[in-house]
């Protein structure tokens, strides 16, 4: 707000934006305003601000009559002090810890924002605006929502009682046009030879895990592959708050949905999963697995929709497994622990964990096939990141051989087996 005015401080400028809010609201006619078009009752608000403005002898340039205005505007029809920074392209993460505590996360670094709120119910009105708009609820019994923007952007919300020190606010915002693989390669993400590796693997329709931990990058990563799938195969999506873009003409979006006031008509990912194996999908791309659903998805994996992937929360690719197995016993999956492990194995044919280095970076970590080895379920790296002895970050191919070669070989996707051998693909940027 320091560019409104030269001779107004932030906090002359933030008592001047609330009270023309409260003098907006209170000379409204309410029954006008509902015979209005909203371009109609936004033009109405502005032409009223700038007579209040002017009878109220504020002494602002004209470059900050405007600029105040815009903020109120937001304030009274959208999100507010978010509203510029939604509005900046390089804007990933915004954070909102309390009114007057804004963080956001740009080019991987995280630091504070000169954005505020007026107070706590302020906080709370955008919360509520948010989450109307997509149907859903916060309140005291529903104290926890996820939902997305018009824009995609996926939005977090808890607060009281469960949040002790007020509302809290995450949203992730995801860029106007996804990344694809040449992309992420430019941005040092990973190598060519990984990424032609993931898009045969797409083309040829293994199915395939993404791993990594919060803000890593899958969504992104699962993004970036799905523009290897056929332009003729039928793919159905399934997500908490959708945000998934495919440009797939053939593309199916299904979105969970939670309980309503009177606490029924939930729809879970599990619902929408079994319900999906009736539509006739080529393939099923479930946004993250978090719970029984993982039966599911497997079971979906090895009934004939090849090529169906998805996401979860893991700290590596050997760790993924083990939160797979996890999984499959709390959706009552009750066989010998041998079996399972198979089932997995028969299901998954290659694991792709994401890493979100120190410097806010965001890099293929491993990318890995499963083995059977005696009882237990092991991954196998066939592409890693990882410091040299003189400490710089390199990917670097292990030269194993992918036991999927042959399969893929089959369905007309040949590999090139010298991504394969031993030694460096090439630095981090």
């Amino acid at each position: 707000m320091s560019n409104l005015a030269t001779n107004h401080d932030a906090a002359q400028l933030l008592s001047l934006r609330r009270s023309l809010h409260q003098q907006l609201v209170a000379t409204m006619d309410v029954a006008l305003a509902e015979q209005l078009q909203s371009d109609q009752l936004e033009a109405e608000c502005r032409a009223r601000l700038q007579q209040l403005i002017q009878t109220g002898d504020h002494a602002l340039d004209p470059m900050g009559v405007e600029n105040l205005i815009d903020c109120v505007l937001d304030d009274t029809f959208r999100l507010g002090p978010l509203e510029p920074l939604l509005a900046d392209p390089e804007t990933t993460d915004i954070l909102v810890h309390a009114p007057d505590r804004v963080m956001v996360e740009r080019a991987g670094r995280l630091g504070r924002s000169s954005a505020q709120f007026r107070d706590r119910a302020h906080l709370m009105q955008v919360i509520q605006r948010i989450v109307r708009r997509v149907g859903r609820r916060v309140d005291e019994r529903s104290p926890m929502v996820d939902a997305r923007l018009e824009d995609g952007s996926r939005v977090n919300v808890i607060i009281p009682p469960l949040a002790l020190d007020g509302p809290q606010l995450s949203i992730r915002r995801f860029p106007e046009q996804p990344l694809t693989l040449d992309g992420l390669v430019a941005l040092g993400s990973l190598t060519p030879e990984m990424a032609q590796l993931l898009a045969d693997c797409v083309r040829g329709r293994l199915n395939i895990l993404f791993s990594g931990g919060a803000g890593a990058g899958k969504t992104t990563m699962l993004n970036a592959v799905s523009s290897a799938i056929g332009q003729h195969e039928q793919v159905i999506t399934i997500e908490d708050a959708a945000e998934l873009r495919l440009a797939s003409p053939y593309l199916v979006r299904l979105e969970t949905r939670p309980p309503n006031l009177e606490d029924v008509g939930v729809v879970t990912v599990r619902d929408l999963l079994r319900n999906a194996l009736r539509m006739r999908p080529d393939r099923i791309l479930v946004g993250e697995c978090r719970g029984a659903e993982a039966f599911d998805m497997l079971q979906a994996m090895n009934t004939g929709h090849d090529g169906s992937m998805t996401t979860l929360h893991a700290s590596s690719a050997q760790q993924a497994l083990t939160r797979l197995e996890s999984m499959l016993l709390m959706s009552g999956f009750e066989v010998p622990v041998a079996a399972l492990r198979n089932y997995i194995a028969d299901a998954v044919h290659l694991v792709v964990h994401l890493e979100r280095l120190p410097d806010g970076r965001r890099v293929v970590g491993e990318i890995a096939q499963l083995q059977r080895r005696d009882d237990s379920l092991q991954v196998e790296v066939l592409h890693r990141f990882e410091p040299d002895s003189a400490g710089v970050t390199r990917f670097s191919a292990t030269g194993h051989r992918p036991a999927f070669a042959d399969l893929l070989a089959k369905r007309g996707v040949v590999l090139d087996d010298s991504m394969f051998e031993p030694g460096r693909l090439g630095g981090a940027r």
